[in-house]
């Protein structure tokens, strides 16, 4: 043994040997129990973070003791295509090349998506490997292999036949920026320092008037009501009324509407169905006109020529000039509210009408609600339960289609001629409704969330009755942030429980987020994070996750900084040093001649100690306090 603790010098190498021995690979053996982990798949196109360390770590503690407890660990690895990330990556590659993706064609464009996966999505698997995680490699899977192409398809069909899936023309979430249809829980709730604007309203003869206080005065130009509270008794002389929306001149009528709040701004509520969640509710229940103000890419459209062809924030300058110079515009306020955002590029998110596929979802959440009341899933820490109670039981319809290439396209095909649209497993030669033989195929793709829904059991060949699926599936243990419990939890639970009749895993294990020293959200604006490689490197994979475990408790935030992995090795070099001592002062055959009734008073009292160990680990272990274990 090197004189000092060196893991540069051994763990890699000792990873190798357990690698190429198939000491992470598990066969089908009826004769053990098996315990399964699925690995929340990172992205193909991320590297290693520190939160990637924290999961994997916690997910490797609950494998290597369940190894020694006698199960049939498998822990199934894998990577996910996301969709609108990789997209990005290969548009701005295009980018710095002069093309864009419509230039080139959509057969062109996914041969690049695919090549940028294969040269950097190997790199986030390297480098779990660097962390020591015992994965079964052998069994490596990507959300857009074949057979899980195969599961996305057979589910969207199956769905779709069920009536589960539909297409239809709706509210969502729109980003201008990526070009595509979000879900309410990829919008991000951003703090933003803006104005609220206080304009008149006033009736055809000028002699009455409301105020509405607005945060987006550009988008009046498609107001067709406004709204007050039934209860408020200001206003109860304007409802039936009409007014007159300013620089447009369009005569709108004043409605009662339960959902307004009398407290907010004046209590008087503008009402555009094209651009907001509440407005369109309100105007889907009072038959109101729907006017679109902006197209897809935030361009103002032609209802006032003046304003045509400028981006939102322009036009809203200009709107608000013109308010001004009408002598409408009553006052302004500062005001700080909460914007959505593309949870990608974090540019501003326009709720617009638009038609998309979307999943019903009243009838997957009932059992999915159900399944965790009746303790069949539990959560670790149980509090994180009402957080998914809370969203279940609130549930809307999931917009499932993206506008962008790379991803599973959606199976649906289009006849030319009639319209008739045919969902189906392979593509049709002609259309069962005309004939026809001309066809063209949906461009949209599924959400990557649609596929990652999936992973549990697809990962085992579904929707085939393999060998793995059969002893492996239902997986045991999922591990994974607080943050994701709807993004792909939930999703996991009721895709799990309508395709397969069983629960994905028993237990969902929730930890916190890895923050930096002073509590902070490690990011690149702040340039306090930390690269998990450079502490391996300086410090080795196993005082890293020592580090990382030690300042854990169960669902909490942990306050990392590089120091702590320096502890870690401290300690780490204490156990070489007095294994090195054990070893110099002992020799094989004295340690054969050993007999039980031969054990010195001392050996029986290590030998206790020890036998205490494993019973307060295994408790700790079982209870998900892996905290304490490593003290």
């Amino acid at each position: 043994m090197l004189n000092k603790y060196e893991p540069s010098e051994f763990e890699q190498e000792l990873y190798k040997k357990w690698n190429e021995k198939g000491y992470f690979t598990p066969k089908v053996d009826k004769t053990k129990t098996p315990y399964t982990i699925v690995i929340p798949p990172p992205n193909v196109t991320g590297k290693l973070h520190m939160g990637h360390a924290l999961v994997m770590t916690l997910q490797d503690i609950l494998i290597r003791y369940k190894k020694l407890r006698g199960f049939n660990t498998l822990w199934i690895p894998g990577t996910d295509h996301a969709a609108i990330a990789t997209e990005v990556k290969v548009l701005e590659k295009l980018k710095s090349e002069g093309k864009t993706k419509e230039n080139i064609g959509r057969e062109a464009f996914l041969e690049e998506a695919w090549e940028w996966t294969r040269n950097y999505g190997g790199t986030i698997i390297n480098q779990l490997k660097s962390l020591g995680c015992s994965c079964d490699w052998t069994r490596e899977r990507f959300t857009m292999d074949e057979g899980l192409s195969k599961a996305v398809e057979e589910v969207f069909v199956r769905m779709y036949e069920k009536g589960a899936i539909y297409r239809g023309n709706r509210m969502i979430n729109w980003c201008p920026t990526c070009k595509s249809s979000l879900s309410d829980i990829e919008v991000e709730a951003e703090e933003e320092h803006s104005h609220l604007w206080y304009i008149r309203y006033y009736t055809k003869d000028k002699k009455e008037y409301v105020t509405v206080a607005t945060t987006r005065p550009e988008t009046m130009l498609g107001d067709t009501a406004v709204a007050v509270s039934p209860d408020d008794d200001r206003y109860k002389n304007m409802v039936g009324k009409t007014v007159v929306v300013p620089i447009i001149n369009r005569e709108i009528p004043v409605i009662a509407d339960e959902f307004v709040e009398k407290e907010f701004g004046t209590g008087v509520v503008k009402l555009t169905p094209a651009h907001d969640f509440n407005d369109y509710e309100a105007g889907i229940r009072n038959g109101l006109e729907t006017v679109e103000v902006f197209d897809e890419n935030g361009i103002m459209l032609n209802l006032v020529p003046k304003y045509e062809g400028m981006d939102i924030m322009t036009a809203r300058k200009e709107i608000v000039k013109d308010l001004e110079e009408l002598g409408v515009l009553e006052k302004i306020e500062d005001y700080v509210h909460n914007v959505g955002k593309c949870y990608r590029c974090h540019n501003t998110v326009e709720p617009r009408i638009s038609i998309q596929w979307f999943m019903k979802m009243d009838e997957l959440a009932k059992p999915a609600i159900e399944t965790v009341k009746s303790g069949k899933i539990k959560f670790v820490p149980e509090r994180f339960d009402k957080s998914y109670f809370h969203w279940m039981e609130n549930i809307k319809d999931w917009c499932i289609s993206r506008q962008i290439w790379w991803g599973h396209r959606i199976p649906a095909y289009y006849c030319d001629e009639c319209k008739e649209v045919h969902v189906t497993r392979n593509a049709p030669n002609e259309c069962k409704k005309c004939g026809n033989k001309n066809l063209h195929q949906d461009p949209d793709t599924l959400d990557t969330w649609f596929s990652s829904a999936l992973w549990p059991f697809s990962t085992m060949g579904w929707p085939e009755e393999t060998e793995d699926f059969k002893y492996f599936y239902p997986t045991n243990t999922l591990v994974t942030a607080y943050d994701i419990i709807f993004f792909w939890v939930a999703r996991m639970i009721f895709s799990s429980l309508e395709h397969t009749k069983q629960v994905p895993f028993d237990t969902v294990f929730m930890h916190g987020l890895v923050r930096d020293a002073k509590g902070r959200k490690m990011s690149k604006s702040l340039g306090n994070g930390i690269d998990p490689i450079d502490i391996i490197k300086d410090y080795g994979a196993d005082s890293l996750r020592f580090s990382l475990v030690q300042n854990m408790t169960l669902g909490n935030d942990v306050k990392y900084s590089a120091e702590k992995a320096g502890a870690a090795k401290n300690f780490a070099n204490k156990i070489w040093n007095a294994a090195k001592f054990v070893l110099a002062n002992t020799n094989k055959e004295e340690l054969e001649d050993v007999k039980e009734n031969s054990l010195t008073l001392e050996d029986k009292w290590l030998l206790n100690k020890l036998d205490r160990l494993v019973i307060e680990v295994t408790n700790h272990i079982e209870k998900y306090e892996v905290r304490n274990c490593s003290y």
